[in-house]
């Protein structure tokens, strides 16, 4: 009898409500809790992209007003941190470091 394995995957509070870290998640960044969004996807959106809280909250219905105003203030205050990861996966970071595989 093959034993079913089970990934648990541990959930790491911050001090921000909303916001969680969870290994295995979206390679261990910051998240809005309950979701796989993390918070640097949610500040391009808000930031490049120019959706108002308004606007994301209509587009992702799960999503609360309080969920993205914690989001942002997280990135307020690990902007670096959260500004590295965006750059990691910009399409422009993609093209330069991936373009030769093509």
């Amino acid at each position: 009898m093959n034993a079913i394995k089970r990934n648990i995957h541990k959930v790491r509070q911050t001090s921000y409500p909303h916001i969680v870290r969870i290994d295995g998640v979206c390679g261990g960044q910051a998240i809005i809790n309950g979701t796989r969004i993390a918070v640097w996807h949610l500040v391009g959106y808000y930031y490049r992209v120019g959706m108002s809280v308004e606007e994301i909250v209509a587009e992702w219905n799960y999503l609360t007003p309080a969920q993205v105003f914690s989001a942002l203030a997280y990135y307020h205050d690990h902007k670096a941190e959260i500004d590295a990861v965006r750059q990691q996966n910009s399409y422009e970071h993609w093209q330069q470091e991936f373009a030769h595989a093509a």
